[in-house]
């Protein structure tokens, strides 16, 4: 029986006027289509979504905390399924998948399970000040293809439990799971609510510069997040863009390399390394510099690479043709700037596959070293001074994470505190959670994501101040 993805709209599973093909990573050939949207049908979701917005934000808390709960329940239920789904379109391994699906239906409850008391500024005898918190309106989710699932119900938990609605767009090459998704919650979400709608990369605008949409929560690179920027600013949308990263790692001379070299892999090919906040730049002490490149190239070396549903894989392909041929074209210029000790090839056969390839010997301003890879790819740097490295990490453009590795945490935070990013991590990498804050510095975003300071992201400050009488 064929599988339908349908839009959803205004309460209702829509095939919308185009159809979108989805290719599998791991074949490189389509294997599914799905609805599409065009401007007007996406111009109907947001127009659904303010009509909504009115009955929505004067529900209770506690109704819209039971109407989480049931969208969590919805993806629990049906986690293998979509799971498996998610594997075929964006080609992480099957448990990896299983993982992202998981922790969507977790950050929902974490969501339910929030509340934003009145804070009280002031209580003295000549005047009591509130600052209360208000939903903004209509809000637009913009998904990236890395994490779609979890991405998307990130964005949908924050944006409902402070009483706004929303309209999610997935990324074009991974929008079925997302869509998978939005059928469950069909009967579970007051219509126009949550509405989630597909384009081919090119509808974004009508999002973005909408009128009626009065924040935009974007994931994705730092160039499309100054364009939607750009085009949020005719009528100055609250804006939250969580953009590129080409974090850095410092390995001091104090570390043991049979004890670091596994959790700097893990912390660097994640997911394939296409992670905002995966280690893409790695300074190791000389004196452990040449036992950490082995180490890592053994590590690459041994691990499976195949398609996400075949067990025993632990990378899967790139996700997407774009993506894959940019990655070819870095590491083949890399050749030439430094020496690739692991990797640096494909496997035999069909999909967008690369072995992990690390790189050592290479120089600060190699393309490799300035620019998010957002793949497969590791360089590995050395150094001798605490300050030169500290300034080298700096030197970028970008200021999403940094981490700092040692057997001393408090020699380690020392130099953390020097590091300019959002995220600082010691001895681990990528640690991130629905209760902890998440923002980027410099050209790595605007905002907060996740935690107490992420929801408040999705609310008007209202302050209300009283004028206590005067007794005769």
């Amino acid at each position: 029986m064929e599988v339908r993805y349908d839009m959803l709209v205004n309460g209702k599973l829509t095939r919308g006027s185009r159809t979108l093909d989805v290719v599998d990573p791991a074949t490189a050939e389509v294997f599914a289509a799905c609805a599409c949207a065009s401007r007007e049908e996406i111009e109907d979701a947001v127009t659904a979504s303010a009509a909504a917005f009115p009955t929505w934000s004067a529900t209770s808390l506690d109704e819209r905390r039971a109407v989480l709960i049931k969208m969590a329940e919805a993806i629990e239920t049906n986690l293998e399924s979509i799971a498996r789904t998610l594997t075929s379109e964006q080609g992480k391994p099957i448990g990896d998948a299983q993982g992202e699906v998981g922790g969507a239906a977790y950050f929902l409850r974490y969501y339910a399970g929030l509340e934003i008391p009145v804070e009280m500024i002031e209580d003295s005898e000549a005047r009591r000040i509130e600052l209360h918190r208000r939903p903004l309106g209509v809000v637009a989710a913009i998904v990236p293809w890395n994490f779609p699932v979890l991405t998307a119900v990130n964005k949908v938990g924050a944006a409902l439990i402070t009483g706004n609605t929303v309209v999610v767009k997935p990324a074009a090459t991974t929008p079925l799971a997302t869509l998978q998704v939005a059928a469950l919650w069909r009967d579970i979400v007051p219509a126009g609510v949550a509405n989630i709608v597909t384009d081919k990369n090119d509808l974004g605008d009508v999002l973005t510069s909408h009128p009626l949409v009065r924040k935009v929560s974007f994931t994705g690179s730092t160039t499309t997040g100054m364009k939607v920027m750009a085009s949020g600013s005719n009528t100055l949308k609250r804006m939250t863009l969580e953009l590129g990263g080409n974090d850095s790692g410092i390995v001091l001379d104090d570390c043991d390399p049979d004890i670091v070299s596994q959790q700097l892999f893990d912390s660097a090919f994640t997911n394939n390394g296409q992670v905002c906040i995966a280690l893409k730049r790695l300074y190791v002490h000389d004196s452990q510099y040449d036992a950490i490149c082995s180490k890592l190239a053994e590590i690459a070396n041994a691990t499976i690479v195949g398609p996400g549903s075949q067990q025993g894989t632990q990378l899967g392909p790139v996700q997407n043709r774009v993506q894959f041929d940019k990655l070819k074209t870095l590491i083949e210029e890399t050749r030439t700037a430094g020496t690739i000790i692991a990797g640096g090839d494909s496997p035999e056969g069909p999909g967008y596959f690369i072995n992990p390839t690390i790189v050592r010997d290479i120089p600060d301003n190699a393309r490799l070293v300035t620019d998010e890879q957002f793949g497969p790819v590791l360089p590995v740097m050395r150094f001798s001074d605490l300050d030169d490295v500290v300034a080298r990490a700096n030197d970028s453009s970008f200021g999403l994470g940094n981490s700092v590795w040692s057997s001393d945490s408090e020699r380690a935070g020392a130099v953390a505190a020097q590091l300019d990013s959002g995220t600082v991590w010691i001895n681990k990498h990528g640690d991130i959670g629905p209760d902890t804050p998440f923002a980027g510095a410099k050209m790595s975003g605007v905002g907060i994501e996740m935690g107490m300071h992420g929801l408040l992201e999705f609310t008007q400050a209202k302050v209300i101040n009283f004028s206590k009488p005067v007794s005769a």
